[in-house]
Parts: structure tokens; sequence; C-alpha cells
């Protein structure tokens, strides 16, 4: 697809493109310090050096000639955010080890590589991950948080000119091995951006801008369903090269005018997708799981593949509506009397704990830290199934939108953390004044629990999971553990109902400030409701019932997140089926019932994309859409020994 407009900005384009820069550096504050880059710096350099130490002992360990020791080598490599130049205070860095055909993986990398970092006093928080889709070893290195994978070439000695952009450098793969093929493919992927960019420093600009605004507004999390940061930087290299000459400011506006015109499934590619080298390619007119993905945005690097697989139907909705706020923003913004919107009212953050009425509350629980690291990794990598269960199972007619982090309740004794699901009805199907809709996610709670408990080969007693409806927040998602009183702000958005309520458009990325409140107070007059399915927390038994969005900084998912992200594998057709079994050990029930009595699917039905004219999702849920009365109904059921509580949830169209 070639340039769309070939036009260079104009003054007023300019202007407007220092305001978004000083914005984004002065009151973000997405720009590193000059002292943190050095240390950046200085640990590559340092972890360079240990690598090639290690593959020089395993050399010598295996018996090899002196001169092959001497000429064994072992070379490191960036990718993601740190390639690009985008990377923010406190990111981590995705590197790549690049070693040779005698060194194993998982006896040489994570056997006598473990070993060696595990003794090193600068190496902290040292977690190898074996199952992941892409193997990695996660650690920190004087502070600073690596990620790092590892890519055995069929070479004997790796040259330090080592150039990994070349398709040739996969003829060095052994066959078969797809790990390495995977490994590689992200610094293969964050070069050929590069290249294929008009003008890097605009891109830079404008991808930082979309990073800052998908983490504001909650839809920065592949692991969620959303998009990572490879998925934004893909689109945003598509737009650059749309408008090959137009300042940031203008890329920005025309990020969000096309991605809200776009006609998915129809892909994203910034490049012609390259066949015939034994590696197979995205193509959905040969391979039939390539149908089901309903937001392809394809790496322009051989073998093609799609970067967004995890994103389903109904976050690609939650996205749409996302984008056409953020394209109406950027309306109002070239108007120039237009004093209201400016940066700061696009970056606002989502309060996410004041968009819903409902929420489900996914509470994990391990014995000790390092059983519950591995089981929250786990359990994070595979929550969209649950979203992808509720889409399935409500026919779409519920949009389940989850929260890009987790909340632990200090006040209990053993490790613990919890993930929330804000419930409200599709705006795709209206409804009459006064309809109820009424829908059952007991089985939806029951498959999660079983395939997540299942799945889990290494699962040990006190890994726990539950699944509960809550229309209360508990207090200890509050900063603190406190609730806030109530406060008469209303801003611009809630006073048009909006799913987005206010928050403050001048937070840091990295930082947390102060928490945005609601004076919603038709709240307080509620009955209190909480399901005690999970866990009792006292302190979600407060009398005022409050909703508060959390600081910009948990919007952003932590390094467990990104462990999540690459524990999630590719999805298949059958991932998308679970088996209908529940686990009557569990005490928790959520029912929600068609009002019309009539019966759900009993299995799950993968609809095939047709990429000819495929409706794309309508911009009907964007911002200012009405918030859906929520009921929570609370039913005691007769008194039999296995019968448990049955939670029901009414949708009521204002």
């Amino acid at each position: 697809m070639g340039p769309i407009s070939l036009s260079g900005p104009t003054e007023f384009d300019v202007m407007k493109s220092r305001e978004l820069e000083r914005y984004l550096r002065n009151d973000a504050g997405i720009y590193e310090c000059r002292e943190e880059s050095v240390m950046r710096e200085e640990v590559l350099g340092r972890l360079d050096e240990i690598v090639k130490q290690w593959v020089k002992a395993v050399c010598q360990a295996k018996g090899l000639g002196k001169e092959f020791v001497e000429e064994a080598n072992a070379k490191i490599f960036t990718f993601g955010s740190y390639r690009l130049g985008v990377h923010s205070p406190g990111a981590d860095i995705d590197t790549l080890c690049v070693g040779p055909a005698y060194v194993t993986r998982e006896e040489g990398f994570f056997g006598e590589l473990y070993k060696i970092l595990s003794e090193m006093p600068e190496v902290t928080e040292l977690n190898p991950v074996h199952d992941a889709y892409v193997p990695v070893m996660k650690f920190k290195f004087n502070g600073v948080s690596i990620d790092l994978v590892y890519a055995r070439l069929s070479l004997s000695v790796i040259p330090e000119d080592l150039d990994l952009s070349h398709d040739s450098i996969l003829q060095h793969v052994s066959a078969g091995d797809e790990q390495t093929v995977r490994s590689l493919n992200g610094c293969r992927v964050t070069d050929q951006i590069l290249k294929l960019v008009p003008n890097i420093q605009n891109f830079r600009t404008t991808l930082r801008c979309i990073r800052l605004w998908a983490k504001r507004r909650g839809v920065y999390s592949n692991v969620a369903g959303f998009l990572g940061g490879i998925n934004w930087a893909l689109l945003v290299a598509f737009i650059c090269q749309l408008y090959p000459n137009a300042s940031p400011s203008v890329q920005v506006s025309r990020f969000f005018m096309v991605y809200t015109q776009w006609r998915w499934p129809n892909p994203i590619i910034l490049c012609p997708i390259k066949e015939g080298l034994g590696q197979q390619v995205w193509d959905p007119r040969k391979n039939v799981r390539d149908r089901y993905h309903v937001m392809p945005i394809i790496t322009p690097a051989y073998p093609s593949m799609n970067s967004s697989y995890n994103v389903s139907c109904n976050t690609l909705s939650i996205m749409t509506g996302e984008f056409q706020r953020g394209y109406d923003i950027c309306k109002a913004m070239e108007i120039a009397t237009d004093k209201e919107a400016d940066w700061g009212t696009l970056f606002e953050s989502y309060a996410f704990f004041d968009a819903h009425k409902c929420y489900l509350q996914i509470f994990i629980s391990a014995g000790c830290a390092d059983d519950f690291r591995k089981w929250k990794g786990w359990v994070e990598s595979r929550l969209r199934q649950l979203t992808l269960i509720v889409e399935n199972e409500t026919h779409g007619k519920l949009q389940c939108r989850p929260y890009p982090g987790d909340f632990s309740d200090k006040s209990l004794t053993f490790h613990n953390c919890s993930f929330f699901m804000g419930l409200q009805r599709n705006p795709q199907f209206p409804a009459n004044r006064g309809e109820k809709l009424h829908f059952d996610l007991t089985r939806c709670a029951g498959e999660f629990k079983w395939a997540v408990k299942n799945g889990y080969t290494s699962r040990k007693t006190g890994m726990d999971i539950g699944v509960s409806l809550v229309k209360k927040i508990p207090e200890f998602v509050f900063p603190g553990g406190i609730r806030p009183s109530c406060t008469p702000n209303v801003t611009r958005e809630r006073r048009k109902r909006s799913p987005q309520p206010e928050t403050s458009s001048d937070k840091d990325e990295g930082k947390s400030k102060a928490t945005v409140l609601d004076g919603t107070c038709r709240d307080q007059k509620r009955k209190r409701e909480y399901n005690a399915g999970v866990v009792t927390h006292p302190s979600s038994r407060h009398p005022k019932s409050m909703r508060c969005n959390p600081p910009v900084d948990t919007l952003v998912a932590d390094a467990s997140s990104n462990q999540a992200e690459k524990l999630a594998p590719e999805p298949n057709v059958a991932d998308q089926a679970l088996p209908k079994q529940r686990d009557e050990r569990e005490d928790d029930r959520l029912q929600v019932k068609e009002f019309a009595g009539g019966n759900m699917s009993s299995g799950h039905v993968m609809r095939e994309i047709k990429y000819d004219n495929a409706p794309r999702p309508s911009a009907a849920s964007s911002y200012n859409d009405n918030l859906e009365e929520l009921e929570v109904l609370h039913y005691q059921t007769a008194p039999e020994p296995v019968v448990k509580p049955i939670i029901r949830v009414n949708f009521i169209s204002c």
C-alpha cells in the first residue's frame, strides 16, 4: 500500500508537535535520564562479557582443543522498545544471546549460564521460564531488568560481526527448532521496522505518544488480549508509511483516523510477505488457524507471523472505541479555537474502577513466593481465555474488559493477588428501553478454573484460583488499603456518562500520583454486595460503596505481565473450546441467565473470519456510550449438600 499523502507539515503542525514533545518530556516523564542510560549500556557490556566466558567454559568442559576454546564466542543483541529507542525509565531490556551449535538451550543456557548468574551478587530475582512460548531467563542486573532469550545456530564459531537481518541466518537453524526461530524473530522484526519507516525520529516520537496513550487507556497488554509493544510499533510504522512527510502530531491524528475506519480483519502489512524458504508464514488461504485471527498485524521479517493473535472480537471492539475517542480529541485539537482539547485530554487515564457496575474478580494464591510467582505467571497467561469463554457463551452480547494489572491483599497471611474484569453490555447489540438481559456465567467460571488448574503440570498444593462476581471494589485495591471519601469532581467525560470517567491528564507514566475519585453518591445507597465464593475480604465489607481509579502506574503491566506474555502460547482452534467440566471443590458459582429463558449454547463455535468485505467492529463502543445498569441478585437454592449460592447479573437498559 502506497502513501496516502506526501504533504509536509504546516506551521500549525510544527507547533502542535513541539507541544506534544514538551508534554512527553516534561509532563509524562517518559524519557530516561543520562545516568540510567549509561547504566543500561554498562549492564549490556557486562552481560556480553559473561556469555562469552560462559561459552568458552562450556567448550573447555567438552574437551575441545585450545584453539577451539580461544575462538569460542557468543553475542548479545537487543530488541523491543530498547532497540527501537522508545523505552521508558525502569523498563526492562529484551536481549538475545546467540550461541554455537554445541551449547544447548537446556544444559547450557538454563544449566551452566543459570548457575553462573545465580552465583553473581549483581544478579537478583533470577527466574528461568523453560516452558514459555519463547523460553526466557528473567533477572535484574545491578537493578536493570533483563529478559534474556537464547538462539542456537548450527555454527562452530559465532562471528563478532554476525548480522541477523539477512534471511540466510535461518539456514543455520536446526530443523524443528521453532524456539530459536521465535527468539531470532524478535531482533529481526525490530531491525526491519527501523528500515521500513521513512523518518526514524518522527516514528519514535509518534510511537512514544501511542505507547503512553495505550497504557493510560488500559489497552497496553498482549496477555490481556489487547496489544503489546511490538504490535503498537507495527501499527505506528504503517501510519508513518502512509504519511511519510507528516509531523508527529499529524501522524498521531492520522493513527486514530485510519484505525477507526480500518476494516478488520484486513491485515496490516508493512512489506510483501516472503515465501519459499521452508518456514510457515501467515496465510489464511492455506492455514486454517490464520482464518480465526480478528486483528492480524503481520511482522515484516521472514517468516511473517501474526503478532496480535491474542486479540478477540471483544478486545478489538474495546480498542475500536478507544481509537474513536482519540480521533475525536485530535479533531478537536485541530480547531485552534477549541481550548478544552489538548494533549492532556488525549492522555487522560481510563478510570477502570469507575466505568463498570460489576466486575469479575479472579483471585489466586500459593504457599510460597517461588510457587506464587510461577503460578501467577501461568494464570495471567490464560486470562484472555476467560474473556473468550464469556464472549462465546453470551454470543458476544456481554463485554468483558480486563484490567492490565493485579492487586494484592496485604491483610492475608499467604501470597495472593486479584485480577479484575469489568462487565457491561456490548454496545454493538442495541436494547430497548427497560429491557433486561440475563446471562449464565457459571459454566464460564468452571471451565476457566478447570483449564487453568489442569493445564499447569507443575501445580503444587496451595496453588489455587477462584472466580467471583463483585459489585463493590475491595479496599485493598486502593492506595494504602483505605477507601477514599466521596468528592464532587465531575469531568467532561463523566457528564456524558462515559465508560471512561475522569482521571488526571498530567500523571507520570512511571510514578504513582493522586487517585481519581468519583462522587457517585448513588452507590452509597446501594445494598452491600460481595460474593463470598473466593475469599471473604474484610476490607471489602465497607458501609459505603465507592469506586476509585488506581494510580496511573498500575495501568502498566509489571515484569510478571511480560513473563505472562511470553508464557502464552499461540492459540489454535482447540484453545478456544475448553472442556465442559466443573470443579465441585470450588465454592463459587456465577449464574447469569437470559430473561426469556432461552438455553445457552453447550459448545463454543468458532466463527471463521471472512477476508472479503468483512464488517469491522462498530465505533458504537466509543467513549461516550451510556452506562448500563447492572443488577446483582443473590439467591439461595434448596439446602442440598452440593448446591452453591447463585449470583445473577441483570443488564437493564436505561
